[in-house]
C-alpha cells in the first residue's frame, strides 16, 4: 500500500512538473515575434515620401511631397517623414537606414519572407539619399520641409502646403555628422544589395566613399551650419567625430581597404557613453568593430572589444558600473522624452554583442559579475517583451500588435480622415480642432508604429498631444527590427 501511495505521488509530482514547464516554456516564448517582425517593417509604408507603389499596403497613404527638391532645381522626392510630422530630416533618416542594414546583415536568415520587404523598406531610403548626394557637385542636401512651419500645422502629407524648403551643407558650410551617417548609411546598404542587386550596391558604395570624403575634407557640424532648420529637432549634440567614427567603421565593413582602419586610429580615443542613438553612435561603432576581434581573432581591434564590453557593463542592471535606470517593469530608462528609441537601439547591440560571444565563445567580466552571451541575451528579451505587451499595463508600445495598445498616436497621417474618405484638402490649421485634440481613436492604424513610450512610473496615457510618449519614429522601429528577428528566427 506505502508502495502504492510512493508510486501515485511519484506521478501526481512528475504531472504537475510537466505543467508547470509546459506554463513555463509559454511564458519563455514570448510574445508571437514572427508577427511583430512583420509589423515593425510594414510600418515604414506608412512613413513614405514620394510617388506611392502600386504594391503599397498602408493603403490609406497616398501621393506627397511630389516637387521636393524644386526650389532649388534638384529632384529630391521619396525618402521617409521622421516621424508625426511632414519633414525630411536626413541625420535621422540615415541612421534609420543604418539600423535597417545591419539588422539585415546580422538577421537576414532569420527574416524568412520579411527579408525583401526589409531590402524594400533600406531601399526607400537609400534612393532618396543617393539623390541628396549626387544632385549637385560639392553639396550634400540634408533635409527637406521647413520644420517651424511645419509643425505649426496639423494637415495630411498629402496636403501639405508648407514651405518646402530644402537644406544642404558643402565647403563653406560644413556637416560632418550628417555626412558621416549618410556614408555610413550607404556602405551598410551596399552590403546588402551586393548579392542581390550588384549593380545598385557598387553605387551605394562608391557614392558612400566621396560622401566620406566630403566629411573628412570639410570638417564641422551642421548643427552650427543649419542651426534653426535642424535645432532644437535633431541638433548634433554629440558632435561628429562620432559620426567619423561610424561612418569609418562601416566603410571598412565593406571595403575592407586599410585606410579606413588607418582613418579610425587618426581619430583617436571615443566618448565614454552609456547611450546609442541617432545622435551618438559610439557605442555601434564598437560593436561594430568588436566583431573582428570576436570573429577574426583580430587583436587590432582588441580595444574596440573592450569598450563594446565596458558600454555593455554600463548597462546591466546588476553590473557595479551601470549608470542604466531600469523602471519597477524592468524597462531600460534613459530619456523622458521617446525613451523607447534607446531602449530599441540599445536593445540591438546587446543581441548583436551576445550574438558575436556566443560565436567565440566568449565571456567577459563588469567587476566580479561573469557576462556570458545568455546576460546579453535574456536582457535583450525583458525589453523587447516590455514593448510588445509583458508589462504592468499589459499596453503593446507598438500599433496593431496585440489586444492594448495606442490608438491616439501623435501622427498626421494616422490621426486625420485619409484622402480616400475625405477628399477635400485639410487646410494648415484644419485639423487640429476636430482631429488633433478629439478623444476618439485614430481613423487609420498605423500598423507597426512604435511609439516614444511609457515615462518611469512605466505609465502610458495615451493622448495624441503628448508627443514625447505618443510620437512613433523611423529609428525607433529601424532598431528593433533586428533583435525582433533575432527572436523569431530559428538558431
Amino acid at each position: 500500500m506505502a508502495s502504492a501511495i510512493s508510486n501515485s505521488s511519484t506521478l501526481f509530482l512528475l504531472f504537475f512538473l510537466l505543467l508547470s514547464f509546459s506554463f513555463a516554456g509559454r511564458a519563455l516564448a514570448g510574445p508571437n515575434y514572427r508577427d511583430a517582425l512583420a509589423k515593425s517593417i510594414l510600418f515604414f509604408e506608412g512613413q513614405r515620401s514620394g510617388r506611392i507603389p502600386a504594391n503599397q499596403r498602408i493603403t490609406w497613404r497616398s501621393n506627397s511631397g511630389l516637387y521636393d527638391g524644386e526650389l532649388d532645381h534638384v529632384d529630391l522626392t521619396g525618402g521617409y517623414y521622421d516621424a508625426g510630422d511632414n519633414v525630411k530630416f536626413n541625420l535621422p533618416m540615415a541612421f534609420t537606414t543604418t539600423m535597417l542594414s545591419w539588422g539585415a546583415l546580422e538577421y537576414g536568415a532569420r527574416m524568412g519572407s520579411e527579408l525583401p520587404n526589409t531590402r524594400a523598406a533600406i531601399r526607400w531610403a537609400t534612393d532618396y539619399l543617393l539623390k541628396c548626394a549626387t544632385a549637385t557637385p560639392g553639396k550634400l542636401y540634408v533635409g527637406v520641409g521647413e520644420p517651424h512651419a511645419d509643425h505649426k500645422c496639423w494637415e495630411r502629407p498629402e496636403d501639405m502646403d508648407t514651405v518646402r524648403t530644402v537644406y544642404s551643407v558643402s565647403a563653406g558650410n560644413p556637416g560632418s555628422d550628417v555626412a558621416g551617417e549618410t556614408a555610413a548609411a550607404l556602405a551598410a546598404a551596399s552590403l546588402v544589395f551586393r548579392r542581390v542587386d550588384r549593380k545598385y550596391s557598387k553605387v551605394l558604395l562608391a557614392t558612400a566613399k566621396k560622401v566620406m570624403e566630403f566629411a573628412l575634407e570639410h570638417r564641422g557640424s551642421y548643427s552650427d551650419s543649419l542651426s534653426s532648420a535642424v535645432c532644437p529637432f535633431y541638433c548634433s549634440y554629440s558632435g561628429y567625430k562620432d559620426e567619423l567614427v561610424w561612418g569609418a567603421a562601416w566603410l571598412l565593413r565593406a571595403t575592407n581597404n586599410v585606410k579606413y582602419f588607418n582613418l579610425l586610429k587618426s581619430l583617436g580615443g571615443d566618448d565614454v557613453t552609456d547611450i546609442f542613438s541617432w545622435d551618438n553612435k559610439f557605442a555601434g561603432a564598437h560593436v561594430l568593430l568588436s566583431r573582428r576581434s570576436l570573429l577574426n581573432n583580430d587583436k587590432n581591434f582588441d580595444s574596440y572589444k573592450q569598450e563594446a564590453e565596458a558600454f555593455m557593463c554600463r548597462i546591466l542592471p546588476n553590473s557595479p558600473s551601470s549608470s542604466t535606470q531600469y523602471t519597477q517593469g524592468r524597462l531600460m530608462f534613459k530619456l523622458p522624452e521617446s525613451n523607447l528609441q534607446y531602449v530599441t537601439s540599445i536593445t540591438f547591440l546587446l543581441t548583436t554583442y551576445s550574438k558575436y560571444m556566443s560565436a567565440a565563445k566568449h565571456t567577459f567580466n563588469c567587476g566580479n559579475l561573469v557576462v556570458t552571451p545568455a546576460s546579453l541575451k535574456n536582457l535583450a528579451k525583458i525589453q523587447v517583451d516590455y514593448i510588445l505587451g509583458v508589462n504592468p499595463l499589459k499596453m503593446s508600445y507598438m500599433v496593431g500588435f496585440g489586444k492594448n495598445y495606442p490608438k491616439r498616436i501623435h501622427h498626421r497621417g494616422s490621426s486625420l480622415p485619409s484622402k480616400a474618405t475625405h477628399p477635400q484638402a485639410i487646410a494648415c490649421d484644419g485639423g487640429f480642432q476636430p482631429f488633433f485634440y478629439s478623444y476618439n481613436p485614430n481613423p487609420n492604424i498605423l500598423t507597426g508604429a512604435v511609439v516614444g513610450g511609457p515615462n518611469q512610473s512605466d505609465g502610458f496615457p495615451d493622448d495624441r498631444t503628448d508627443y514625447s510618449h505618443s510620437e512613433p519614429a523611423t529609428y525607433i522601429n529601424a532598431a528593433l527590427v533586428g533583435p525582433l528577428a533575432f527572436f523569431s528566427g530559428k538558431h
